[in-house]
């Protein structure tokens, strides 16, 4: 009886085997046969052994967060990954051009991240901030080698949100001034605080009295704002049918931003000392993959010191080497922040966020307790400072740099041939945007109905990318850092056969 239920057993498992290994065919089979052919992959994920689909669903629309939209009408359930790639609990693989929102720096699973930890966490796992450990010091000289010489104290927090929250904090002790000025259509949080600063409409809730001391300033965007050309903006693509007068030294439409947002100034806070900080986005994120005209965030910034106030540079998504040619995003705007905030690609998804400041900003805190029971912990500090040695080690900036610019390149191509559903193709890097339109004349976003059908046909084809702006008609790709041009390839083909599907039918 003992051998008859051992064979059994041993039955059993390999016919699931075989089930698993036949699901992994039959999806390659028909990504062959149906859609662009998807680059290969030598990894073999292992089986998925979790809760069944319908109650893992029935648990995230009842449980884990009713308010939490899913993406996709049937959303996915994601069972493993590995670096640009993802399978889901069918053994379906997926292309992973969202890096889950610019987050997944170097890569799912990375090994050395994965063999970091597991050494790490069996020595010590946390310690609270109060006392000292050798993964900190390590850690935070590592960063700050990254940065001008005047940024020279770092904090450690959870997350994006809470480090903008203590970055404002910090401004304000500083200043002794309350305002904190953002620009339309940001994004830098959905806490309390944050989400004060976050301006769009579609992160606010009703009835729930917004927090005092914020100004949400000018939409500087070059192709759906009231100014901007062919010369406006720091991208390897420029807006399609916008003229301009703009030359090497001067743009039009970064004057008449700046001019509009010195209007809000002048008429909505105090004369003097009137603000704390200027708080932007390199690259407006969530917003879109928007890029201010040139020189914009250099004017803004000299006018925020002129009035006492600073300026903090929130590099959550735009970090790490994602915008390909410099570290920060904030280079690429000849601009010096007094503060930095870091997030997402700073440690891979494990949850990190950083503020870095000088040295005379942060004394600001000493004149009350200012705690994080989680702030550096080892695990964090470690898994931060293997980030920092991948970077380094694969030059994944410089990949982001040459494939994100080719991706871009080959993306442009489709302003010509769906120039009334493709409105605009921009971003640098690994940080990129396609926005959708259903009139090209007068920029209207495209129906929200028909950006679904696209980003569905989309998943379906085995590429999974991200959606923003304030209508959610933007395609936002933003993947690991480690992604090749056949992924670029392979992409640029999936988009294009999802527009080819949407103009048939419509």
């Amino acid at each position: 009886m003992l051998m008859n239920k051992s064979v059994r057993v041993i039955a059993t498992s390999a016919f699931t085997n075989l089930r698993w290994f036949a699901i992994q065919v039959r999806n390659s089979v028909s990504t062959v046969k149906d859609f662009p052919k998807m680059p290969d992959c030598k990894f073999v994920p292992s089986a998925y052994n979790g809760a069944n689909y319908e109650t893992v669903e029935r648990a995230y629309k009842s449980v884990v967060s009713p308010s939490l939209k899913q993406f996709y009408k049937e959303p996915l359930l994601i069972h493993e990954g590995r670096r640009q790639w993802l399978w889901d609990h069918r053994g379906k693989r997926y292309l992973d051009m969202f890096g889950g929102v610019a987050t997944v720096s170097v890569g799912h699973s990375h090994p050395k991240i994965a063999a970091a930890i597991f050494e790490q966490t069996s020595k010590l796992n946390h310690v609270s901030s109060v006392y000292m450990h050798a993964r900190l010091h390590e850690y935070v000289t590592k960063l700050k080698a990254k940065f001008p010489s005047k940024l020279k104290v770092v904090y450690l927090t959870n997350s994006g949100s809470e480090a903008n929250e203590l970055a404002f904090l910090m401004a304000r002790i500083y200043t002794r001034s309350q305002h904190i000025v953002s620009l339309q259509n940001g994004y830098h949080g959905a806490t309390y605080g944050t989400s004060a600063s976050t301006a769009m409409s579609t992160w606010r809730y009703p009835f729930i009295a917004q927090p005092a001391g914020y100004l949400r300033a000018v939409y500087p965007d070059v192709y759906r704002g009231d100014w901007g050309g062919s010369r406006c903006r720091d991208s390897p693509v420029q807006v399609a049918g916008r003229k301009c007068d703009c030359n090497e030294r001067e743009c039009i439409a970064s004057e008449k931003y700046f001019e509009k947002l010195d209007e809000s100034f002048r008429f909505n806070l105090p004369c003097t000392r009137g603000v704390a900080a200027f708080v932007a986005e390199s690259i407006q994120g969530v917003g879109g993959a928007v890029q201010y005209p040139k020189y914009f965030l250099q004017k803004v910034c000299d006018y925020v010191h002129k009035k006492g106030g600073l300026y903090i540079a929130d590099e959550v998504q735009t970090g790490f080497g994602r915008t390909g040619e410099h570290f920060w995003g904030y280079e690429g705007h000849g601009v010096e922040p007094d503060i930095v905030t870091l997030a997402k690609g700073v440690a891979n998804g494990f949850p990190l966020g950083v503020v870095v400041t000088s040295n005379k900003v942060a004394e600001s805190l000493n004149s009350a307790l200012h705690f994080n029971t989680f702030g550096g912990n080892p695990l964090a500090c470690v898994v931060g400072s293997t980030v920092l040695d991948i970077i380094e080690e694969e030059d994944l900036q410089q990949n982001a740099y040459v494939v994100g610019t080719y991706l871009i390149d080959r993306l442009s191509t489709l302003l010509s041939q769906f120039p009334d559903v493709v409105g605009d193709v921009r971003g640098k890097g690994l940080m990129i945007g396609v926005e959708l339109i259903s009139n090209s004349e007068t920029r209207t976003p495209l129906q929200v109905e028909r950006v679904l059908e696209i980003f569905e046909d989309i998943k379906n084809m085995g590429v999974l990318v991200g959606k923003g702006g304030l209508h959610a008609n933007v395609l936002r790709i933003k993947p690991p850092l480690c992604v090749t041009k056949m992924d670029a390839d392979f992409t640029f083909a999936v988009i294009k056969e999802a527009l080819e599907k949407h103009d048939g039918k419509y």
